[in-house]
């Protein structure tokens, strides 16, 4: 099949605002260094959500969703030198090409070479690689995960460890490794130190994941939502509070608790009010605090200038600050080793088919749901945020199924 169009299902979002459509579609072949990748297993971010709901200022339609997602490469197109047909991968939404000045720079991750045809939905030479019913459909992200075939370039794609759980190692594909990067590579926690996370969704957990590898001492979660302490404690959070609880701002509180404030905090929730309150209760003099969460489109941040002459550091943060090609690979190995956790984030499935329903669940926030009967499964909501994982997997049929891994 290298040098012929591919026929498969995808979920296709014609429209904003609309649930997605389960369409077959065809996939061309690569061009110049380009990879077609056969998904195994994908994931649903709020991501996906928030472009799906219009709100994106860089969203086109139609367009297949999907970003967190792994494989197996199908083909490969022409000049495509360190990835072959067989390999295990990880699409990337943030390339590496190694040679731009992002890329020769230590300081960032922000590869730019391919960033302009990648924010229009098309690939690098200003195509797109789907058709749906005779209508060119866009790409994602560079990835577009929500499909048994994808086409990416060939500087987007990671090969991992072909022993590693694809259902599993997807999730490596944006929220772990964004909130585990945070606090290991942005703020470069360091032992001993006393970190506060501002959110205790998927992306929180993982800072706080990261903030307890790094040799943390006290990792405060903070969330209005109770129920996620539990979780966040698991994952290494020596407390919990509820802003809720106190008639001061967290702020104050944060600062009463640390005797001056904690030395790393961390915003993973994309409200703005939220980004000034973990600045503030960083400690005078050395404090660092990392914006995590993405704010909507035309928010802004603000705070007194005092707070940053003070010596307090304002961060922000993409993909963990993770190199992506070279390091992938090196976290696909530590989940392997069992350095990090990545199964603890999965609590639940569904079918490929109720998509759209997993959209819903992650929208409504309701704690858990269940469905029964042959091929549904389970569900357990554990944040407010994401719906991570579907797994296809060919039926004797040939039906396709999705497994949905989700960290609400």
């Amino acid at each position: 099949m290298a040098n012929q169009v591919i026929r498969c299902k995808a979920a296709v979002a014609w429209e904003a605002g609309k649930p997605l459509s389960i369409e077959e579609i065809e996939v061309a072949p690569p061009q110049a260094h380009e990879v077609r990748i056969k998904i195994i297993a994908t994931a649903v971010c709020h991501t996906d959500a928030y472009t799906l709901s219009g709100a994106d200022p860089e969203g086109c339609f139609p367009v297949i969703l999907g970003h967190e997602g792994a494989g197996i490469v199908e083909s490969v197109g022409e000049g495509v030198t360190k990835l072959k047909a067989g390999d295990t991968v990880i699409p990337l939404y943030i390339p590496q090409c190694g040679e731009c000045k992002f890329c020769l720079n230590p300081k960032t991750n922000l590869c730019q070479k391919i960033r302009v045809t990648q924010g229009k939905g098309l690939m690098p030479d200003g195509t797109s690689r789907f058709t749906c019913k005779g209508k060119p459909i866009l790409h994602f992200m560079g990835t577009s995960t929500f499909s048994e075939y994808t086409v990416v370039a060939d500087i987007s794609v990671a090969k991992i460890d072909p022993s590693a759980p694809l259902d599993k190692v997807c999730l490596l594909g944006c929220g772990i490794s964004t909130g585990y990067g945070a606090a290991v590579n942005t703020a470069k926690v360091e032992p001993g130190s006393t970190c506060a996370v501002f959110g205790l969704g998927g992306v929180g957990l993982a800072v706080i994941m990261g903030c307890k590898v790094a040799g943390a001492s006290r990792i405060i979660g903070i969330d209005i939502n109770k129920d996620k302490f539990a979780k966040a404690k698991e994952f290494g959070a020596t407390e919990c509070i509820n802003p809720q609880d106190f008639s001061k701002s967290i702020q104050e509180v944060l600062i009463e608790m640390t005797d001056g404030g904690v030395d790393f905090s961390f915003e993973c929730i994309g409200n703005v009010k939220v980004m000034r309150s973990a600045l503030e209760a960083a400690h005078k003099g050395w404090g660092v605090s990392v914006v995590v969460g993405v704010a909507a489109s035309g928010e802004e941040i603000s705070t007194r200038p005092f707070q940053l002459v003070t010596g307090r550091t304002w961060k922000g943060t993409a993909f963990g600050g993770w190199k992506s090609v070279e390091s992938v690979p090196k976290l696909v190995s530590e989940y392997m080793s069992k350095k990090i956790k990545v199964d603890e984030f999965v609590t639940g499935n569904l079918s490929f088919d109720q998509i759209n329903k997993a959209f819903d669940l992650m929208h409504s926030g309701n704690r858990s749901a269940r469905t029964g009967g042959k091929r549904k499964m389970s569900l357990t909501w554990l944040c407010r945020y994401r719906v991570l994982g579907h797994q296809f997997n060919p039926s004797p049929d040939k039906k396709k199924l999705i497994k949905s891994k989700l960290i609400h």
